[in-house]
């Protein structure tokens, strides 16, 4: 247990394995489209890369150019096997000895390893800040107005970031941030926040707030399954086609130009009564017992059903018939996604 951790348990949460729960999952799936919502991120970590080669390290590393990120930007990135499969998938941003970079936890640990044996003689530090950095989503309608209620900044566009007395308020779509703060400040920061409107909710509701639009987070469960297009990347600005060499490229830039894709990654929604999990497989009449995609994220809506990421055979969501788990398993339906797949 840590402050942050004492200090949410004192709030009313619930904590299990850096799951957090403040009790009531239909009260939070309707105050994410009335007001806005504080979540304790403890299901997510930091990297940090410090030092002068910082930027021109990572950029060797990821799908994403670190070399052009202006100060004040953030942007999704990804970390890939030599056969093109996402390892990671990271919110960065620059910090001014380098960048911090935002992924799940239960991999954290082992990409924090993997990313150290690339270092060689680069300038650079790699360290695991999430015992000492807390962090806090922000998701809801009203976000912009909890936060100038707070005193506290809000990026004038999406993948910008600001910072002010020592608070990271770092924009990841039009309703949703993620403050980043040192362990220590989450408590006054958390108090803060509530005072000016936020309402406490858990790690489901910023589950939904992200499937809602669309973004993905690579976990344990999904690791090496998904080339970055299937998971949505070049639609949310998660690849640069435009910079040199990475682990993967030549099957990321071969996935473009060589044809149309296969599979993307759709929103899904899955009736009551099933149990949905990252990495649970698909089956579509078309490929009989061949799975014909997987989950990505799942997140429960309180009343029994879920809204899901999911990665499909793009002939199976058309066709519209899609099950969960085994040819005859529960049935998906096929939601919008905010941005149009092309």
């Amino acid at each position: 247990m840590t402050t942050w951790t004492d200090f949410l348990s004192g709030e009313g949460a619930t904590l299990d394995d850096n799951i957090v729960s403040f009790g009531d999952a239909t009260a939070d799936a309707a105050a994410l489209a009335t007001e806005t919502l504080a979540v304790p991120l403890l299901h997510l970590g930091l990297v940090q890369s410090a030092g002068p080669d910082s930027a021109a390290y990572l950029h060797n590393l990821f799908s994403n150019d670190v070399n052009k990120l202006p100060a004040g930007s953030a942007q999704w990135n990804s970390f890939n096997s030599p056969k093109g499969r996402m390892l990671a998938s990271f919110l960065l941003w620059r910090e001014e000895d380098g960048h911090s970079l935002l992924m799940s936890a239960d991999i954290l640990p082992a990409m924090h390893k993997k990313l150290s044996m690339y270092i060689l003689r680069s300038k650079v530090k790699l360290a695991d800040a999430s015992a000492t950095r807390a962090l806090i989503g922000l998701a809801g309608a009203k976000l912009a107005t909890c936060l100038k209620a707070a005193g506290l900044p809000f990026p004038a566009a999406d993948m910008q970031e600001s910072l002010a007395d020592g608070i990271r308020i770092v924009r990841i779509g039009a309703e949703a941030a993620i403050a980043v703060v040192d362990a220590d400040a989450a408590p006054e920061l958390f108090r803060k926040i509530r005072a000016a409107g936020a309402v406490p909710a858990g790690t489901n509701a910023w589950h939904l707030a992200m499937v809602r639009a669309g973004v993905p987070l690579v976990t344990s469960a999904t690791q090496e399954e998904f080339v970055a297009q299937m998971l949505n990347y070049d639609l949310i600005g998660g690849i640069s086609f435009q910079k040199g060499c990475y682990p993967g490229q030549e099957i990321v830039a071969r996935t473009k130009y060589l044809g149309k894709l296969k599979k993307r990654m759709y929103r899904v929604s899955i009736a009551a009564g099933s149990a949905p999990t990252p990495g649970a497989d698909l089956y579509s009449p078309a490929f009989g017992d061949q799975s014909a995609g997987k989950l990505v994220n799942v997140a429960a809506l309180g009343d029994g059903s879920f809204e899901a990421l999911a990665v499909m055979q793009n002939s199976c969501a058309e066709d519209g018939d899609v099950h969960l788990g085994a040819p005859d398993g529960p049935p998906l339906a096929v939601l919008d996604l905010p941005y149009a797949l092309s």
